[in-house]
């Protein structure tokens, strides 16, 4: 999350509804962390996140509406530093077309 916080903006956290075990996950612990990026910064983040998948996407990153996602396996190929405080993890990219207003 320090990656994110120093380069996009503040971090929100999901934390897990149940204790799931066999992977070591407990119930409220937080597991994953997202944030809203607009404007020429989510421009950037994009375009290299693109780069990464090589400009292609397969036909089933689109929903009906005209949206997309797609993930990338290591956040280190966007170019963000490695810390070896946290590791490498992936990264989910969830484009919404909307007009203004």
């Amino acid at each position: 999350s320090s990656c994110i916080n120093a380069e996009y903006g503040e971090p929100c956290f999901s934390k897990a509804r149940f204790t799931v075990r066999s992977i070591g996950i407990r119930r409220i612990e937080k597991i994953s962390c997202w944030c809203t990026v607009r404007g020429a910064k989510a421009e950037e983040l994009l375009e290299r996140g693109l780069k990464v998948m090589e400009y292609e996407l397969w036909r089933g990153c689109f929903s009906d509406e005209g949206n997309y996602g797609f993930g990338i396996d290591e956040h280190i190929d966007l170019g963000i530093m490695y810390d070896p405080a946290i590791g490498i993890y992936g990264m989910d990219f969830y484009v919404v077309l909307r007009r203004p207003g």
